[in-house]
This record gives structure tokens, sequence and C-alpha cells, in this order.
């Protein structure tokens, strides 16, 4: 099993599909901005479309990554999985895999998203823990 990233003095990195949910940025980069002020030892990774994210390029704690495709609600889950790799969803996945130095960039991912969509490429690329054979949902782990 690969190690997730290291943890410095309480520092948490979170990966932000931010271009998730029925309202998208306008609804994801407000809460980023509350989540940076209420957390000062989190960073975030905001993953979207450039010009959607330009407003949060210059925050502090904070890094875009750029994705050009976008996961909508009513996707089926094989147009996610096959046809959008390039989608926010799957780019902010992907930040909490490890790279071959078995370092990842974030140590978790959120998304206000298409939640089946989102399972399914959690599992595709992230796989799932030995002796796991279902990926779980965690909506109270920040409570």
């Amino acid at each position: 099993m690969s190690a997730a990233p290291t943890v410095i003095a309480g520092t948490i990195r979170l990966s932000v599909d931010c271009m998730g949910g029925d309202h998208g940025p306008s609804a994801t980069l407000p809460a980023c901005r509350s989540f940076l002020a209420a957390h000062p030892n989190a960073e975030l990774i905001l993953v979207g479309r450039a010009e959607a994210l330009a407003e949060a390029a210059s925050w502090a704690r904070c890094r875009v990554v750029a994705a050009t495709e976008v996961v909508e609600m009513d996707d089926p889950i094989e147009i996610a999985l096959r046809r959008k790799k390039d989608s926010s969803l799957r780019v902010a996945v992907s930040q909490v895999k490890p790279d071959a130095n078995g370092v990842a960039a974030a140590h978790a991912c959120v998304s206000a998203g298409n939640t089946g969509a989102l399972m399914a490429v959690s599992r595709y690329v992230l796989k799932t823990v030995d002796g796991i054979d279902r990926p779980a949902i965690a909506p109270s782990a920040l409570r």
C-alpha cells in the first residue's frame, strides 16, 4: 500500500472538484474561501476550468489545477469513466493517488458533484484497500 502525503504540523491538503454540484464554482469557491479562513493549517488544490477558477489563483494556501471537462449531475457513470478523462472530478481524485515515488499531492478529495461518478472514478483511479470491497462515503468526516 502506498503512503499518504506527509502531514506537517497538522497541515492537511485537500483536493476540491470546484466544478461539481448544481452550482459549480459559484458555490464551491466561496465555500473554499470560508474553509481556508476557518482552518489556517489547511491547503487546497482547486480543480476545474482555469477561467472559472481565475479569482482563486492568488489565494494563499491554494493551488489551481486545470481540467477541461466537467461531469454533469445527470451524466451516466460510464460517461464519467470512459469519456471524460480530463474532468474536474477525475483530476481532483487523481491528486490523491501517489506518484511513482509514493507521494500524493493531496490527503483527500472533496466533491459536491455526481456521487455515483465520484464513487466509480475513485474506485477506478485509487482502487480499494486490501480486504475492502467497496468505497465508503464520509459525509460527516469534517464535522
